[in-house]
């Protein structure tokens, strides 16, 4: 046995000399124990891969300086639970993870005790409201991945809890920073026609679960006022037409037949700008972190509401036929719907 160990220590020697010699660093995971006071970061649903993309990016030994130290450091999985599309990934999910040197943890209290702030990643909006909730009454800043909620009631019960607890929260999809709408001043923005997939889920409105990628550009670029919206609606298609109250128009066109893409175009006073092709995550993480660090979301909760009335109001103009809907209509539905919760 003695002769065992002692060879297996010098192959163990001869090895990692190799490698070193090969000019070959042994990669790990950063050590959970190594992640700075105040940038624990916990990770509530693993049933999306922007899961796995975001741990992959903060936990990596050669992170960006963007990211400021911050670490994933526990993760509750669930999630989605009864949408099996997204439900049937997270024991893959879970695994990837965990080899990123995160801890799995068996529910969202026993998260929050191991971390200083979440990025809430379930898919299923319709949980977004009650585990949101756990967190803001710890006190703990938290991104809301898209889509917020899903519906428009639950979005404005998610900002009161905001409110009530003192804790800000921000939530965008990765469009917002989609290459091109940088350079545009929206100050001189006249209109915009934006696009992309509009995959539809039967528990979220239309538009709320994957629509708001396309809609989230179309506000990116045109900012808020619209005032009422039209929608034509067929198995492969949805296209929203809004009006803004300064009398601009801005079009959304969801797609679920054919490739599966993300663009669109902004029409200015000095010309007309190309939105494409998407960039990933990096933009929107750095954001996230800024958003860590001070406490301040880059994103008005006003803004974030009106998003999210224009597709409730595309979904009514829908049900109404393609009848014109009124912004003011529907979020004054919803706000009663709020003041008898």
């Amino acid at each position: 046995m003695t002769s065992l160990i002692h060879n297996r220590r010098i192959f163990l020697q001869k090895a990692t000399l190799g490698g070193i010699a090969l000019g070959i660093t042994p990669f790990t995971w950063p050590s959970v124990n190594s992640v700075e006071p105040g940038k624990r970061v916990g990770m509530i649903g693993l049933d999306t891969s922007h899961s796995v993309a975001f741990t992959k990016a903060l936990n990596a030994t050669d992170a960006s300086s963007n990211y400021a130290g911050y670490k994933v450091v526990a993760a509750y999985p669930y999630g989605s639970k009864t949408i099996e599309s997204s439900a049937k990934r997270i024991p893959d999910y879970t695994t990837e993870v965990k080899k990123l040197n995160v801890e799995i943890v068996g529910s969202i209290d026993e998260l929050l005790k191991k971390v200083d702030v979440v990025l809430l990643e379930t898919n299923d909006g319709r949980l977004h409201l009650e585990q949101v909730t756990q967190v803001l009454k710890a006190g703990k800043r938290v991104f809301i991945d898209k889509p917020i909620a899903a519906s428009l009631v639950d979005v404005l019960a998610i900002f009161e809890v905001s409110k009530n607890y003192n804790v800000p929260v921000f939530s965008a999809s990765s469009l917002r920073y989609i290459k091109g709408m940088e350079g545009i001043d929206k100050g001189q923005v006249l209109g915009a026609d934006t696009f992309s997939p509009a995959v539809l889920e039967k528990t979220h409105p239309d538009l709320f679960w994957y629509g708001v990628h396309g809609v989230e550009m179309l506000y990116t670029a045109m900012g808020t006022g619209c005032r009422q919206v039209v929608q034509v609606h067929t198995d492969g298609t949805d296209i929203v037409v809004g009006t803004w109250a300064d009398g601009r128009v801005g079009t959304f066109r969801g797609t679920r037949t054919g490739k599966h893409e993300y663009g669109g175009t902004v029409y200015t006073q000095a010309g007309n700008t190309k939105l494409g092709p998407y960039g990933g995550y990096e933009p929107l993480l750095k954001e996230i972190i800024t958003y860590f660090e001070t406490g301040k979301s880059p994103i008005a909760p006003e803004a974030t509401i009106e998003i999210f009335a224009f597709m409730e109001a595309a979904d009514e103009s829908k049900r109404q036929n393609g009848a014109a809907v009124m912004l003011e209509s529907v979020l004054a539905k919803a706000k009663k719907k709020v003041a008898v919760k």
